[in-house]
C-alpha cells in the first residue's frame, strides 16, 4: 500500500514537472517542495474605500438640533459650541418671557388698585372739561351724557366724546381689561387726568407735566416690553444657531469628502494551498 502510494506521487510530481517545465532532483520531499513555491494563484485585490460624509445629512441633522451635524462630522469642539448656544438661547428667551408676563402682572395688577387709573376720575373730568377742551361742544350737549342711572360709565359713549373732543384726545379708551387698556393709560397724556395722583381742579393741557404715577406706571410698563424683546431677541439666536449649524455642517462634510481620500487595499497571493493576504492602507488629505 504504502508503495503504491508512492509511486502515485511520484507520477503527479513528474507530470507537473513537465507542465510547469520544472527540473526535479528526484528527491520526493524536495521536488514536492519546489512544486508547491512555484505553483500560485493569479493575485487578486480587493478594495475597501471609506465611506464619505452626507451633507444633506449632516445639515438635516443640525436643523433639528445644532451640534448634530458637527458630531456626525467629528468636529466635537464646534458640536459644544453650537449646542452651548442652543441651551442658552432657549434658556434666556424662557426666562425674559416670564419676567415679562410677571411684570405685565404687576403693572395691571397696580393700574386696577386704588392707587391706580380711574375711569370714572377720567370721564368726569373729560366731561367738565369738554367745552374748554373743544368750544364747539356746548355746556349740556347730548355727547355728554356718557352715565347711566347709577354713575357707571357706558363705554361706549366715553368713545363719542372723545372722538368729538379730537385735539389731543387722539386715542379712544379700550375696553376694560384688553391688554391695550392697560398700555395707553399709561402711553398717551390724555389719560393723565385719570391717575391717582392728578389734581382734578387743575386746568390740565396737553403738554403739561404728567403725574409721578404716570410716569412711574410708563418706565414700569417699558420694563415688561423690554423683557419681551429680549425673549424674542433669543428666539430668533435660537432660529439663527440652527440655520448656520446647519450651513456649517453641510459645508464641513462636503469639504471633508473633497479633501480626504482612504483606501484600505487587501492584496492575497496563494503559496501552494495557503494564501497569504498583504493589507495596505492607502490616505490623503488635501489642504
Amino acid at each position: 500500500m504504502k508503495k503504491t502510494i508512492f509511486i502515485i506521487l511520484i507520477f503527479a510530481v513528474s507530470i507537473f514537472a513537465q507542465e510547469s517545465k520544472l527540473k526535479l532532483s528526484g528527491n520526493i520531499s524536495q521536488d514536492l517542495l519546489i512544486s508547491s513555491n512555484n505553483y500560485q494563484f493569479d493575485d487578486s485585490e480587493s478594495n475597501i474605500v471609506f465611506k464619505k460624509r452626507s451633507p444633506m445629512l449632516a445639515a438635516g441633522m443640525s436643523v433639528v438640533l445644532p451640534g448634530a451635524g458637527q458630531f456626525y462630522n467629528e468636529d466635537y469642539w464646534k458640536t459644544a459650541i453650537f449646542v452651548a448656544i442652543e441651551v442658552a438661547a432657549i434658556a434666556a428667551a424662557i426666562i425674559y418671557y416670564n419676567k415679562g408676563e410677571d411684570q405685565v402682572a404687576s403693572y395691571e395688577a397696580f393700574a386696577d388698585s386704588e392707587a391706580g387709573w380711574n375711569v370714572d376720575k377720567y370721564a368726569n373730568w373729560t366731561v367738565d372739561n369738554a367745552n374748554r377742551l373743544n368750544s364747539q361742544i356746548p355746556e349740556g350737549a347730548p355727547v355728554l351724557d356718557i352715565f347711566d342711572n347709577d354713575g357707571n360709565v357706558i363705554w361706549s359713549r366715553l368713545n363719542n366724546l372723545e372722538r368729538t373732543i379730537s385735539g389731543y384726545y387722539s386715542h379712544l379708551l379700550p375696553a376694560y381689561g384688553d391688554q391695550q387698556y392697560y398700555e395707553l393709560i399709561g402711553k398717551y397724556q390724555q389719560f393723565n387726568p385719570g391717575w391717582n395722583d392728578f389734581n382734578y381742579d387743575d386746568a390740565y393741557n396737553y403738554g403739561d407735566p404728567l403725574t409721578p404715577t404716570f410716569l412711574w406706571y410708563a418706565d414700569e410698563r417699558g420694563k415688561a416690553n423690554s423683557y419681551y424683546d429680549y425673549s424674542s431677541l433669543a428666539v430668533k439666536v435660537l432660529i439663527t444657531n440652527h440655520i448656520i449649524s446647519a450651513v456649517e455642517a453641510a459645508l464641513a462634510a462636503n469639504s471633508y469628502n473633497k479633501s480626504f481620500k482612504a483606501e484600505v487595499k487587501v492584496q492575497t497571493n496563494s503559496i501552494g494551498y495557503n494564501r497569504i493576504f498583504y493589507p495596505e492602507l492607502s490616505m490623503s488629505y488635501r489642504f
